[in-house]
């Protein structure tokens, strides 16, 4: 059970949906009560969000939809969801619910020991993706310069990171990894030059993945990596702790979540894997009301809250039965990663028979290539009881991503 009592931060949340168009008429017709007396209760009466609603009623209420908790001349910030699933979604913030989720990066950078000296250089498009603009704002309202590395290749952002001596990277792990890669292939005159220390990433899993933060790391001299997580739609979410490396702690001063089972939608017993449900307590403008993230997570209940093991596992979507074994690509990717020699990887899929068949693709860095993908085969083997196909093909062949990776393919 949470230590915290969520109660009236949740009632708090119920009253402010009177003035929610959305809100309002969804809980109307749900029969949902305004005022819980438990979690318990809240989690039984109030009824799930989902982003295809969402999305639904922009397209009935455009172009910002009725989830609005204030008239449109109080928003100041607009931010956009990618489209992979139900489609793409605007949000705006008011200043003040801007404000709150600034203040939970204050907690990703407390946990990730961020100094007041370190320079900080975000490795993004900054498109109209939330996580880019709360992440710079929330670094230079601490004080700390804050260097945007939009619009440019990967040798420039290598060169800038040399040049204005960076000691803090943020970015995908796909992103990192391909950093460390053209630093280390292309531009290794300004290995010696780099002064990153620490790299926070989001945006995939691979960043509560061991081997794949141990790549990251010794790609770039040891530094030190951290993970954490949020949405467009939710703000950040959860960041990882000094004392619990390798998972995300969810920040329920923010949030209220549950776990469930996402065939069954109720909660997932102890130490089972389910999937997140997000209720925002702060970030009132544009309220999220038991919202199903797709993430599927862990949860421990400690003394100090809600960890989630391991971080993000992957998505409900993601998720393939291999011949009756469920089979997430965080594992996948946690096997092939432990092999140094692997430059990148790709994972095809295909139905045959009426079954899920794969195949994984690997770069070898070594002369012994065959010999490679036979022991990853034999490691996928025992770690899933399944004999999955690997082959390899040579450096360089397979695509490299600047943002999240697309390593998943049908065919």
């Amino acid at each position: 059970m949470s230590p915290m009592n969520p109660v009236p931060a949740l009632n708090r949340l119920l009253a402010s949906l009177e003035a929610n168009a959305f809100y309002r008429a969804k809980l109307a017709s749900a029969d949902a009560p305004r005022q819980i007396a438990s979690a318990a209760e809240f989690a039984t009466a109030l009824p799930f969000t989902i982003k295809a609603e969402l999305v639904e009623d922009c397209a009935r209420h455009p172009p910002f939809g009725s989830n609005l908790s204030h008239s449109r001349a109080c928003y100041s910030r607009f931010c956009q969801s990618s489209g992979t699933s139900a489609g793409p979604l605007p949000t705006i913030d008011t200043a003040e619910s801007w404000a709150v989720m600034l203040d939970v990066w204050d907690k990703v950078y407390d946990h990730a020991g961020l100094r007041t000296d370190d320079t900080l250089f975000f490795a993004f498009s900054f498109g109209p993706f939330l996580g880019f603009w709360t992440a710079f704002e929330a670094a230079t309202r601490r004080g700390n310069l804050s260097i945007p590395g939009g619009g440019l290749g990967t040798r420039a952002r290598l060169e800038m990171l040399a040049r204005y001596e960076v000691t803090v990277l943020c970015c995908t792990p796909t992103y990192a990894l391909r950093l460390g890669e053209v630093l280390r292939s292309e531009a290794a005159h300004l290995r010696e030059k780099m002064r990153v220390r620490l790299i926070l990433v989001a945006g995939e899993p691979g960043g509560s993945i061991p081997a794949t933060r141990s790549l990251i790391s010794s790609s770039w001299n040891g530094a030190t990596v951290r993970d954490h997580h949020g949405m467009t739609e939710t703000g950040p979410i959860s960041y990882e702790t000094l004392d619990h490396p390798g998972s995300l702690r969810v920040d329920l001063e923010s949030y209220h979540a549950e776990i469930i089972d996402p065939a069954t939608l109720q909660p997932v017993a102890p130490g089972a894997t389910g999937e997140l449900v997000i209720t925002t307590l702060r970030r009132l403008a544009r309220p999220l009301l038991r919202y199903r993230t797709g993430d599927l997570v862990k949860p421990v209940w400690d003394e100090a809250g809600l960890r989630l093991e391991g971080g993000i596992l992957g998505r409900c979507d993601d998720m393939l039965v291999v011949r009756g074994v469920n089979l997430y690509p965080s594992a996948l990717e946690s096997v092939v990663r432990g092999f140094p020699e692997v430059a990148e990887f790709q994972v095809r899929h295909r139905t045959v028979d009426s079954m899920t068949e794969l195949e994984v693709i690997v770069e070898s860095a070594a002369p012994d290539g065959p010999d490679l993908a036979r022991r990853i085969q034999v490691a996928l083997g025992s770690a899933f009881a399944l004999r999955i196909p690997v082959t390899t093909t040579p450096v360089g062949s397979l695509p490299r991503d600047d943002f999240k990776s697309h390593r998943w393919i049908t065919g």
